[in-house]
């Protein structure tokens, strides 16, 4: 039988842009995590003040809440522990400076605080609202930053294609064992454009269809170089391609890196299985066995595998779910380790040590 939640000291969430495809993920997640109550959520104010059963049908009898299109911030201050802000760029950094005011704890899925170099971030996004807050802001990825974040009281959530590009070459940039050009080739769900209606995500666009788009050009790109460099100690540059891709959820990205010395198969897979043998949401596959993006949709997974395909060309293939361990998953992960609490809720429960 499950714990009745009001029996339990909870943590109490709030969440800015929850009718949006990450908001409604965070719902899903939320909304079993045993530890957690939805306390609050917000909109637009074009969305009016709906019910959370108007925008997730769904949840009618399970969930309620009204949601509001203007925060009360007393009332924030009083109600919430943590507020995500599941927002488009540029809108949430307007939201964090109050927020930051009445001392909550802040997970941003934007990328508004995901870069240590804000001229990087203004030449691909806008000018900066609130430079003096960004260094304040941890990078969400727990497999790099896990001891930070359990310190952190406000975190930036990464990008769903950095996510799965970062994961997939990080054990070869910390070892400096490739040259410093990575190619990566991913394939999103539709869901990777957001809610926001356009030509490209219009059924009859996507559907038998696919379609490379920003070549060369996308603003993950140097998010993905950042990280990469930052964690080799060296300078990396990424030549990254996007495609959309007709099914609703999951990231696949295909990573070409050139080794700088000869290296065994069997070596590199052990490297992969050693870098991640205790991270609870990355699994590694055999040796060449590719991740399928049906064994990770609505999981936090990100599956990888490897293949060499002569002396020194590696292919480097990994699989998430690009609302989940790209967006809401990852953030209730991070918000997890900023709490203390078990890490793998709600996804699945580690044995007590």
């Amino acid at each position: 039988m499950g714990c009745d939640k009001r029996q339990r000291q909870m943590i109490r969430a709030g969440i800015f842009g929850i009718s949006g495809y990450a908001g409604q993920k965070l719902v899903d997640i939320l909304t079993i995590h045993p530890d957690v109550e939805i306390t609050a959520g917000f909109v637009a104010p074009a969305e009016g003040t709906p019910e959370i059963s108007e925008i997730m049908p769904k949840l009618k009898k399970v969930v309620q809440l009204k949601c509001t299109n203007v925060p009360e911030w007393e009332k924030i201050e009083k109600d919430c522990d943590v507020v995500f802000l599941a927002l488009p760029h540029s809108v949430s950094m307007k939201f964090v400076p109050p927020l930051v005011k009445i001392k909550k704890k802040i997970v941003d899925l934007s990328a508004d605080f995901r870069f240590n170099n804000l001229q990087t971030y203004e030449k691909y996004y806008i000018k900066h609202a609130c430079p003096e807050l960004n260094d304040k802001f941890i990078y969400g990825l727990p497999e790099i930053n896990r001891d930070k974040i359990k310190n952190a009281e406000f975190i930036a959530n990464p990008g769903c294609y950095p996510t799965s590009v970062i994961l997939a070459v990080m054990p070869l940039v910390k070892n400096r064992l490739i040259e410093d050009h990575i190619i990566a080739d991913s394939k999103s769900g539709v869901t990777g454009a957001g809610r926001t209606p356009s030509l490209y995500n219009m059924f009859a666009e996507c559907n038998e269809n696919m379609m490379a788009y920003k070549i060369g050009e996308h603003r993950h790109a140097p998010e993905m170089e950042e990280v990469i460099s930052d964690v080799s100690g060296e300078k990396y540059h990424v030549t990254f391609v996007p495609h959309l891709v007709p099914y609703n959820q999951g990231i696949l990205s295909t990573c070409y890196v050139t080794l700088k010395e000869n290296r065994k198969p069997e070596d590199l897979q052990t490297l992969y299985e050693r870098t991640y043998k205790d991270e609870p949401f990355v699994r590694v596959m055999n040796y060449n066995v590719s991740p399928a993006i049906k064994n990770i949709v609505d999981t936090n997974f990100c599956d990888i595998g490897i293949k060499l395909v002569d002396e020194k060309t590696l292919v480097v293939v990994s699989a998430i779910d690009n609302l989940v361990k790209g967006a809401a998953g990852q953030a209730v992960q991070n918000m997890n380790l900023m709490f203390g609490i078990q890490e793998e809720l709600p996804f699945f429960r580690q044995p007590s040590k």
